[in-house]
């Protein structure tokens, strides 16, 4: 899968995997360490993705003085 091109949806699913996998505890120590690494540049990217997010939504809640209109979330 081309990480660029990926969707925070599916890196998510891919790093699941990979976690069930690793869990298992059955896997060479090489084999171990390339999802480790595939692992962290997924989360590389689900960080990328949501600070991408983020920025989207603060740009659509700008306030009358185009600062960014921050509100906290009740808890229900």
């Amino acid at each position: 899968m081309n990480e660029k091109n990926a969707t925070f949806e599916s890196n998510m699913q891919r790093l699941e995997q990979i976690v069930r996998v690793m869990e298992r505890g059955d896997v060479a120590l090489d084999e171990s360490l390339k999802l480790f690494q595939e692992g962290t540049e997924l989360v590389k990217n689900c960080q990328k993705l949501l600070d991408e997010a983020r920025i989207r939504v603060e740009k659509v809640m700008n306030g009358s003085d185009d600062e960014p209109v921050m509100e906290e979330f009740a808890d229900e």
